[in-house]
């Protein structure tokens, strides 16, 4: 297993919870992305979309599976989050051209929220920002949205939850949940 180490020599990875894009949802947003016609930015891989649901950043390697235990206990909601990315926007401040959701469902806010609680024991703190659905389409993106031919209707039916590895600009999924029966 593939780890970076801090300079006190322990070993940590950047990790985060995500829901995951099919594959044809993937193909379908690539084939969208593309026809913007984007000339700034740096479009994120394919393989890497995901809507990200908490962000803990560089964790103790060796608190790994005291994250996964803690998640193992989670009251999941009662019907499976089914999220629409309706609004492409850019993020000034992060330099990100992103499609947003314009209404939250209850259901991803009570995943997002039991998530928080369940990792504070482990200090993991929440963010200080409110939580916003997204999926990046460009990193190092400037200026305005690009002007779309069609209006962005993405349905993301979430079946799990993947806790990921950041390494080396791809994803590695380290565990996931399920979030129906």
């Amino acid at each position: 297993m593939v780890q970076d180490v801090r300079p006190s020599g322990a070993p940590f990875k950047r990790l985060f919870f995500a829901l995951p894009v099919s594959d044809a949802q993937r193909r379908a947003l690539a084939d969208w992305r593309r026809s913007l016609g984007m000339r700034s930015g740096k479009p994120v891989a394919a393989a890497n979309f995901h809507v990200t649901l908490l962000f803990l950043g560089d964790v103790d390697a060796a608190q790994v599976p005291a994250i996964c235990a803690a998640v193992d206990q989670l009251a999941l909601p009662a019907k499976p989050p089914r999220l629409l990315l309706d609004r492409l926007q850019v993020w000034q401040r992060a330099s990100a051209l992103v499609l947003e959701a314009q209404q939250v469902p209850p259901a991803l806010l009570q995943l997002v929220y039991a998530l928080q609680q369940a990792l504070l024991p482990l200090g993991v703190q929440p963010a200080s920002r409110e939580y916003r659905p997204h999926l990046t389409l460009s990193r190092d993106y400037h200026g305005q949205p690009p002007e779309a031919a069609s209006a962005p209707e993405f349905y993301l039916a979430a079946r799990h939850f993947t806790l990921y590895e950041s390494r080396k600009g791809a994803y590695w999924p380290l565990a996931q949940w399920p979030l129906s029966d």
